[in-house]
């Protein structure tokens, strides 16, 4: 997993609970990398996961919960370091619908050994969107945090559901419902 996603993990989870949070999820994870990323690094998943339980037990918020809050905030980072991506499209739906064949490209650009999830196209409208998540790190909520700041991104509202296709969350499908 890219260094970017555990360091910009980091400086939610200062902002959101403290540096002294920072610490002691640090501390209390077995981490082979000691706690220690850059943003080009490329660092183990079972870091994150030990990261994300000890987050959870320390907060009493859910990993899902906390992915969602994660992946709102990563929206940012996308907006502040990828305007030029961002201002390709016009639509929410539009950009969504393009996260394989566009955005997933891009960033394979710049992270050319990153693993990224698959994104499937099911079924599309002008107002309403059916995308299949695949990913063995079953971080669909991540997604979903993505999904709602593309739609305030974009000055409008969602609904959107998400269903597991599989029940570990490794394959989920998001309804997405264009208010």
């Amino acid at each position: 997993m890219k260094g970017i996603v555990f360091t910009e993990f980091l400086d939610l989870v200062e902002d959101k609970f403290g540096l002294e949070m920072v610490d002691k999820i640090i501390l209390n994870a077995n981490l082979k990398s000691e706690g220690v990323y850059t943003s080009i690094g490329t660092y183990s998943f079972s870091e994150m996961l030990q990261l994300l339980q000890h987050l959870s037990k320390y907060t009493d918020i859910s990993i899902d919960n906390l992915l969602l809050i994660y992946g709102e905030h990563f929206f940012s980072v996308i907006e502040n370091s990828y305007p030029g991506l961002l201002a390709t499209y016009k639509d929410p739906i539009e950009m969504l619908s393009s996260i394989e064949n566009h955005i997933h490209v891009e960033v394979l650009k710049i992270y050319p050994d990153a693993e990224l999830p698959t994104f499937l196209v099911e079924e599309k409208s002008e107002i309403s969107l059916i995308i299949v998540y695949k990913s063995s790190r079953a971080m669909h909520h991540f997604g979903l945090g993505l999904m709602n700041k593309t739609f305030e991104h974009f000055n409008t509202t969602a609904t959107i559901q998400l269903e597991k296709i599989k029940e570990d969350g490794t394959e989920v499908r998001f309804t997405v419902i264009k208010n």
